[in-house]
């Protein structure tokens, strides 16, 4: 069994199963990455994709099909252990074999948090059905501790498309389109993960010096992602030719090189959305959007000005003003309610 074992970094050229119960401890690991063998017969994919293998690592370690239950069984528990109370887990899955996964995963005490899905730029050809050009991703997290996700890591809260709408609601809704990495020509994997879903899985779900682990290296391309985001990690690939050859390329990688590639979103403008808010705060916003209609502004163009002056969202200040519709709620703010609704106190 070859190992390498940096302070920062250590993977093992061995099973994932037999390699967490020796080389990871209980609660450990802040972060999972991982893609695990399709069980699909992937040593043969290329037959399916119409692809030259010349370049690619040979040595790919299959699952047999009816070995596929148990085998997602046993690493899932050990996933389980591993996690920190807190961590999270993505598991990017085909659909083949996806049952087996999730009944592996309802076996455990781990909460589901989403089902993802990754849209991709190609997939394999067919004549007699649909053609498949999308992977799962199951994002999972262990009790016992708050998890982190980093809402505004990629994009502020108010950040806008050129059509007005939201950059942050649009980065985390749950389908994915992010194309492949074509690599013509050079050495690389049966199959391997593109930087920028990694990148975004890692930002949105841990912190630097975080320890991220992926069960099934491949690549290496969680722990190079990983090093560049000046993450830690921890592996296990079962291929000796790809464990010699990938290890190397992670060498030759900085820490911390893909930093300068990531964009630093500006301040949130919405900072106490969400925040209880108190009785002036309430009786200022409303007194608020009484004079600014008065003086000609649209209800849209009130609420705009009164989210971004309070910090508080559209939609949260938009029910600030709606509640006072309910004549009881206002009791206490001296006339307000005839103010904001006067044609309700003419009928």
């Amino acid at each position: 069994m070859k190992t390498h074992n940096p302070v920062e970094h250590r993977f093992f050229n061995m099973d994932c199963i037999s390699g967490c119960k020796i080389h990871i401890e209980n609660n450990s690991v802040d972060l999972i990455i991982t893609d695990p063998p399709y069980g699909i017969e992937g040593d043969k994919l290329d037959k399916h994709y119409n692809r030259n293998e010349q370049h690619v690592i040979e040595g790919y370690v299959e699952i047999p099909s009816s070995e596929y239950p148990s085998f997602s069984v046993q690493w899932i528990k050990e996933a389980e252990r591993v996690l920190k109370p807190g961590g999270s887990m993505y598991i990017i899955s085909g659909y083949t074999n996806l049952v087996h996964i999730l009944n592996a995963l309802r076996e455990t005490q781990l909460q589901e948090k989403n089902h993802l899905i990754w849209k991709y730029n190609f997939g394999v050809y067919t004549k007699k059905k649909y053609i498949s050009s999308h992977y799962h991703i199951l994002f999972y997290t262990k009790k016992g501790k708050s998890h982190t996700f980093n809402t505004f890591t990629r994009y502020a809260d108010n950040e806008k498309t050129d059509k007005g709408r939201s950059l942050n609601y649009s980065d985390r809704e749950d389908v994915w389109i992010i194309n492949r990495e074509y690599k013509p020509g050079q050495i690389k994997n049966k199959n391997q993960l593109p930087n920028q879903l990694l990148i975004k899985l890692i930002q949105y779900s841990s912190n630097e010096g975080d320890l991220v682990c992926d069960f099934f290296l491949g690549s290496f391309s969680t722990a190079k992602v990983a090093k560049g985001l000046n993450r830690r990690s921890i592996g296990f690939e079962i291929s000796k030719n790809a464990f010699d050859y990938q290890i190397q390329e992670f060498e030759n990688l900085k820490a911390g090189y893909l930093l300068e590639q990531l964009r630093t979103p500006p301040e949130n403008t919405y900072i106490n959305s969400g925040k209880p808010i108190s009785e002036e705060v309430y009786n200022q916003i409303l007194r608020l959007h009484v004079n600014q209609i008065l003086g000609g502004m649209t209800k849209k163009q009130s609420i705009l000005r009164i989210s971004e002056k309070f910090g508080r969202s559209y939609k949260s200040t938009l029910r600030i003003v709606e509640e006072s519709a309910n004549k009881k709620s206002l009791k206490k703010f001296n006339g307000l309610h005839e103010m904001l609704f006067p044609e309700e106190v003419k009928s």
